[in-house]
């Protein structure tokens, strides 16, 4: 009898230091060398709303409330989740108070020009952008190297 509580105060005891420590290593020891990083930007993802202002992609300027960005998603090829989209640029970009700029290759576009993008449509949460380049770099005017 005496062994079997011993025994049990044991792994209670153990228990409780492996809780303790699990925590100092997490809470404590993981932001001094670097971790936590992943959680905190978790963090900032799910505290963003659809509400919240964006950036526009071509030119990287704040929207205000209620300033959209031009784009044209066409419907999926394939039957999935991603389809293809075009980017025109914001009120910013489109009348011309700023540069429009490919985020890949760089090049200043022109009036006409656009940038090649997916768009992954995800249940429950914002749909993700990813744009591929512009009508230059990634488009059929594109030189194939």
């Amino acid at each position: 009898m005496n062994n079997a509580l011993q025994l049990f105060i044991f792994v209670i005891v153990g228990v409780i230091l492996l809780w303790f420590g699990s925590t100092l290593f997490t809470s404590v020891i993981m932001p001094v060398f670097g971790g936590g990083k992943r959680e905190k930007l978790l963090k900032s993802i799910d505290e963003r709303s659809p509400g919240d202002p964006q950036t526009c992609p071509v030119c990287s300027a704040k929207l205000n409330e209620g300033q959209l960005v031009s784009s044209t998603a066409y419907p999926s090829l394939n039957g999935g989740k991603d389809r293809f989209m075009h980017i025109r640029g914001c009120v910013h970009c489109l009348i011309g108070g700023r540069n429009r700029v490919c985020p890949v290759c760089g090049v200043i576009l022109m009036g006409d020009e656009i940038l090649v993008s997916r768009l992954f449509d995800r249940p429950g949460k914002r749909s993700h952008v990813h744009v591929i380049g512009c009508s230059n770099c990634k488009g059929p005017r594109a030189t194939k190297h």
